[in-house]
């Protein structure tokens, strides 16, 4: 289905948003020039690209449980493992973004709602090879297949839960102390988004990295952002349409930048 809110939101987006020139922040303009607008290919990308070709050959049938707002493209319940890679994955570009990310902050812990095949994860792990991942996925045979990935690249101590993320967030954030790095791709319900958004707030200090998937995916994810960006604690939040980027460092003047991607 051709979700035409999505497109014209990115229409006002490229019109509003700002290349690193027109930031004044030092913090955000670092990170604009230096790891957002980083787009060198690195050795490390080589196998997790290989293993995505793979995956969008992969003819297998799997059985999905979609436990969240469901899909814009093809919401069938069983479903190719070349489809999933095809229409779910995180783009090339996105998805060694949020690697260059992780490995600029180097979180000691990175928590992922929506494991999907394992793609992202694989590149968070990868950033930060001695970091703690937990990552969830709500479908049993898709983190099967999730599973299957990280041990074809020799990827170790990523602990993969399975199950509704209302259910199993709770649980896991009981098991951490402070989070560093935390990556939302579920769901993609406002209340739900907004509700994993306060359960992490207990255990978020000055360096922690909170990043949300699909901001402009509905009306109800575009709600939920605004009211993220408004939250005391935030302080500064980058806006790079496919992802929002939130941060909660105190020597910053709060301010919300929109950026081009």
């Amino acid at each position: 289905m051709f979700n035409t809110t999505l497109v014209y939101q990115y229409i006002k987006h490229i019109f509003n948003a700002k290349t690193r020139h027109g930031v004044h922040s030092p913090f955000v303009y670092r990170l604009v020039d230096e790891v957002i607008y980083d787009f060198k290919d690195k050795a490390e990308y080589l196998e997790i690209e290989k293993l995505r070709t793979k995956l969008l050959n992969d003819e297998r049938f799997i059985s999905i449980i979609d436990l969240g707002a469901g899909s814009h493209v093809n919401n069938q319940k069983q479903k190719q493992v070349k489809t999933i890679a095809k229409n779910a994955l995180k783009p090339k570009k996105l998805a060694q973004l949020l690697h260059r990310l992780a490995k600029e902050f180097q979180p000691k812990n990175i928590i992922e709602l929506g494991t999907c095949l394992g793609v992202t994860t694989s590149y968070f792990k990868a950033a930060v090879p001695q970091s703690n991942v937990i990552t969830m996925e709500g479908c049993p045979q898709t983190a099967a297949v999730a599973n299957e990935n990280f041990n074809q690249l020799s990827l170790n101590k990523i602990n993969l839960v399975v199950g509704n993320f209302d259910e199993q967030l709770p649980k896991v954030l009981k098991t951490q102390g402070f989070l560093d790095f935390i990556f939302i791709d579920g769901n993609h319900r406002k209340d739900a988004t907004l509700n994993y958004f306060n359960w992490c707030l207990p255990k978020i200090h000055e360096k922690s990295v909170m990043i949300f998937d699909d901001i402009y995916w509905s009306e109800g994810m575009k709600e939920a952002w605004e009211q993220i960006k408004k939250h005391p604690q935030v302080t500064v939040t980058i806006d790079l349409f496919w992802i929002g980027l939130v941060f909660f460092k105190k020597d910053q003047v709060k301010e919300d930048f929109r950026i081009r991607f």
